[in-house]
C-alpha cells in the first residue's frame, strides 16, 4: 500500500511540475505574442507546428492499437457495448445540459444588450462538419485507410471495434495481431511521453503566434462577454466534472483529479485542438488507475462527440449577437437552437476552427445577420481555447466515474461468451 502510495504522490508531483511549466510557457506565450516582431513567426510558427504534428502522428495508432486491446481486456461483446453506450449516455446527457444552461444563463443576464457591433465580412477558413444523419450513414467506413488519412475519428472507432470484436471471436487465432498492437500502443506511449517534454515550449509558439496574428486588442474587444463565459466554463467544471461526476459518481477524490489531468487540460487549451490532447489525456487516465478497456474507448469516443463547451459557447453567443442586433429570439426558437447544438456537435471534429462552422449554422437557424462571422471570428481563438480545455477535461471525468460505474459482471460476460459463439459459427 504505501509503494501504491509514494507512486501516486511522486506521479502528482511530476503532474504538478509539468503543469506549471505548461502554464508559464501559455503566460509568456501570450505576453511575448503581444510584442513579437515579424520575423520571428516564421520561427514561432515552425516550432508550434513540429510540435503538433509529433503530438498528432500517434493519435491513430495509440487510438486504434489501444481500442482493440481494450476490447480484447473486455473479453466479451456485452461488455463493450455496455462501456461504449455508458460513455455515450454521458456525453449526450452532459452535452443536453450545457447548452441549456448557455441559453438560459445569457439570457437571464441579457447579455449584449447595448453592445454596438459593427458588421463585417469574414474570410474564414473553417473546419466543415456533417450533419446528424451524414455522420450515421457514414459510421462503418468504405476505406478504412481513407479514414486514417483524412483523420475521421468516428470512423476509425467503428473500425476498431469490429475489429476488436472479430479478435474475441477468433480467440487465440487473434493472438498474433493483438500482440502486435499492445507493441504498437506502447510504442505511441512511449512517444507521447517524450515529447509530453518540450509542451511548455510547444504551447508558448501556439499562442505567441495566435495572439500576434490576432492582437490582443481584436481578441479582448468583446472583454465582458469572455468573462462571463470564462466564469461559467470554470463553474460548470467544477460543478458537473468536479462535484457530480467525480466525486458523487466516480468517488475519486477531486484534489486527485484536478492536479492529474492538468497538463491534458493546458495543453488542451494552448492548441484548441481536443484530438492533439489525446495522448497526454491516455497518460492522465493510467495515472488515475482508468483500466485501458473503458479510456481506450472514452476517450476517442469523448473528443469526437462531447462538446459540452462548444455548446456553451455557441448557446452565449446567439443569445450576444441577438441582442447586440436587436434581433428577437423566442423561447419557441431558443429550443430549436438547443436541439440543433446537441445535434450539430456530434459532427463537430476535435481540431481548431470547428466551432465557426458550428457557430455559421447556428446563426443561420435564429436568424441572426450574416455579417456577425466577422466578429465572431475575432474571438473565436480565446472562447474555443477555453472550451477545449473543458470538454477534454468532461472525457477524463467521464473515464473516471465510469472506473467505477462501469462494472462487469458474470452474466455479462456469460452473454458476450454466447455472442462470440454466434459470430464463430457465422
Amino acid at each position: 500500500m504505501s509503494n501504491k502510495k509514494s507512486k501516486i504522490v511522486s506521479s502528482n508531483r511530476k503532474a504538478i511540475t509539468l503543469s506549471i511549466a505548461i502554464l508559464a510557457g501559455l503566460i509568456l506565450g501570450a505576453i511575448f505574442g503581444a510584442v513579437m516582431p515579424v520575423w520571428l513567426e516564421p520561427v514561432t510558427g515552425l516550432i508550434s507546428t513540429m510540435y503538433l504534428h509529433a503530438l498528432t502522428m500517434m493519435i491513430y495508432p495509440l487510438v486504434f492499437c489501444s481500442l482493440i486491446v481494450g476490447i480484447k481486456g473486455i473479453g466479451s461483446v456485452s461488455a463493450t457495448g455496455k462501456v461504449g453506450g455508458q460513455a455515450l449516455l454521458y456525453y449526450v446527457g452532459t452535452t443536453l445540459l450545457a447548452s441549456l444552461i448557455g441559453l438560459v444563463l445569457p439570457k437571464a443576464l441579457n447579455i449584449g444588450s447595448g453592445v454596438a457591433i459593427e458588421m463585417k465580412n469574414a474570410d474564414v477558413d473553417a473546419v466543415g462538419f456533417t450533419n446528424l444523419l451524414d455522420t450515421v450513414k457514414n459510421l462503418i467506413p468504405a476505406n478504412p485507410f481513407q479514414s486514417f488519412v483524412e483523420g475521421n475519428m468516428l470512423q476509425v472507432l467503428v473500425f476498431a471495434i469490429i475489429i476488436g470484436i472479430a479478435c474475441l471471436a477468433l480467440g487465440e487465432k487473434a493472438d498474433p495481431f493483438l500482440a502486435l498492437c499492445e507493441s504498437v500502443n506502447e510504442i505511441a506511449v512511449k512517444i507521447v511521453s517524450a515529447v509530453m517534454y518540450v509542451t511548455p515550449i510547444g504551447v508558448f509558439c501556439s499562442l505567441a503566434g495566435t495572439v500576434h496574428a490576432n492582437g490582443l486588442a481584436t481578441i479582448l474587444s468583446l472583454a465582458k462577454v469572455m468573462i462571463i463565459l470564462y466564469v461559467t466554463y470554470a463553474l460548470y467544471i467544477f460543478i458537473v466534472y468536479g462535484v457530480l461526476i467525480v466525486k458523487g459518481l466516480g468517488h475519486f477524490s477531486m484534489k486527485t483529479f484536478f492536479v492529474t489531468i492538468l497538463p491534458a487540460a493546458l495543453n488542451a487549451f494552448g492548441t484548441a485542438s481536443s484530438s492533439a490532447t489525446l495522448p497526454i489525456s491516455k497518460q492522465c487516465t493510467d495515472e488515475m488507475g482508468v483500466p485501458n478497456e473503458i479510456s481506450s474507448l472514452s476517450l476517442p469516443l469523448g473528443a469526437t462527440i462531447n462538446m459540452d463547451a462548444v455548446s456553451i459557447l455557441m448557446s452565449f453567443m446567439i443569445v450576444f449577437f441577438a441582442n447586440a442586433t436587436g434581433t428577437d429570439i423566442p423561447y419557441s426558437l431558443l429550443a430549436v437552437v438547443l436541439i440543433s447544438n446537441t445535434l450539430l456537435s456530434i459532427g463537430a471534429p476535435g481540431v481548431p476552427n470547428s466551432a465557426i462552422a458550428t457557430f455559421a449554422a447556428l446563426s443561420a437557424i435564429a436568424g441572426l445577420p450574416a455579417g456577425i462571422m466577422g466578429m465572431y471570428v475575432s474571438v473565436n481563438v480565446l472562447a474555443d481555447a477555453g472550451a477545449t480545455c473543458c470538454n477534454v477535461i468532461g472525457d477524463l471525468a467521464c473515464s473516471v466515474a465510469m472506473k467505477r460505474t462501469c462494472v462487469f459482471s458474470n452474466a455479462e460476460d456469460a452473454a458476450g461468451e454466447g455472442m462470440e459463439e454466434i459470430l464463430e459459427e457465422a
